[in-house]
């Protein structure tokens, strides 16, 4: 066998979705044609978001949004399936985790529109209903129904579904050992050449500088972090996460700096690391522990950034350095 047959090349792919990067990071053979590969990884995460996205007038969320209560609204498989979790989740965080805040994120700001103080005043002022209680999926039918009006929202899970997709494509070209993410919500699957795992860099939650905090090592996993730190607007002077509160219509006062999930897929890590971040340090350990949730928190005191962690592979798997093959951030 000649020295060439037996060699990898290390294959980082990349591409624009939802306002930021996807990335891909596997090792081929040197002759390898990542072309066909890296056109099929923009093509499913193209697909995600014509489907999910708040921003695009056209999306099927979109289309769903517009429709009156009462009536079934046909929606692609994929949809469905996100909204089927989103709803999930949202039953077993007893309402943490809800996709039905759509009209409170536009309101403060966190959309295409800056913070309308009118729009504010209504989302305080709403009265609410858990969205698991009055979105109705059909399951075989493929539609949905609003039993009251209810404005979607996807973001704290369409991201960590386009990794789901992006580890999906790159199996079906039979690569079996990777590291997809997009905007620091990562999967890995199989080791590294050298035989080790992946190293994911936990970042510290500094809205200066991007900077870990720790590293996780992540075979056949995900990872996903949710912060207050990443991702926010000024509102009267006032600095604001964009984590929204399901229980008053707001962003979260004080939350913890940032959550991080280790789960099987990763749209379940992203549901679920808003989900711990609504419930807060002490809730949310709770509910990670009863339900065996692996779960990094990371508080601020006087002292600098503390740690609560739940489950073995924070509990073990953890250590501090720099270094790693992509950041886990917001």
């Amino acid at each position: 066998m000649s020295k060439m047959s037996i060699e990898t090349k290390r294959q980082a792919l990349n591409g624009s979705t939802m306002g930021t990067r996807w990335t891909a990071l596997f090792y081929t053979a040197e002759a390898f044609d990542f072309g066909p590969v890296r056109d099929a990884l923009q093509a499913a995460v193209d697909e995600v978001d014509a489907q999910m996205s708040t921003w695009k007038p056209d999306s099927d969320l979109m289309r769903l949004n517009a429709a009156p209560p009462g009536t079934w609204v046909h929606v692609p498989n994929r949809l469905m399936e996100v909204l089927r979790l989103a709803l999930d989740v949202g039953r077993a965080s007893g309402g943490a985790f809800d996709i039905g805040m759509g009209d409170a994120v536009a309101a403060w700001g966190f959309g295409s529109t800056a913070a309308d103080p009118r729009l504010i005043r209504n989302a305080l002022d709403v009265a609410r209903q858990p969205t698991h209680a009055v979105l109705k999926l059909d399951m075989p039918g493929a539609r949905v129904r609003k039993a009251m009006p209810i404005t979607l929202d996807l973001n704290g899970i369409a991201k960590g579904y386009g990794v789901d997709r992006l580890a999906e494509t790159l199996r079906g070209f039979g690569i079996a050992a990777f590291l997809v993410g997009i905007d620091g919500e990562m999967r890995a699957a199989g080791l590294r050449p050298d035989g080790r795992p992946w190293a994911i860099a936990v970042e510290a939650p500094d809205p200066e500088r991007r900077a870990p905090h720790s590293l996780l090592a992540l075979q056949d996993a995900a990872v996903a972090t949710s912060g207050d730190y990443r991702h926010g607007v000024t509102v009267q002077g006032q600095r604001l996460s964009h984590t929204m509160d399901p229980a008053t219509g707001a962003p979260l006062r004080s939350p913890p700096a940032s959550v991080t999930v280790v789960a099987r897929n990763c749209a379940e890590a992203d549901a679920w690391a808003t989900a711990l971040m609504v419930l807060g340090v002490e809730a949310g350990c709770a509910l990670a522990v009863r339900r065996g949730i692996d779960a990094l928190f990371l508080m601020r005191d006087a002292d600098g950034v503390q740690t609560r962690a739940v489950g073995s592979l924070f509990v073990g798997g953890v250590s501090s350095g720099a270094g790693g093959e992509g950041f886990v951030a917001t």
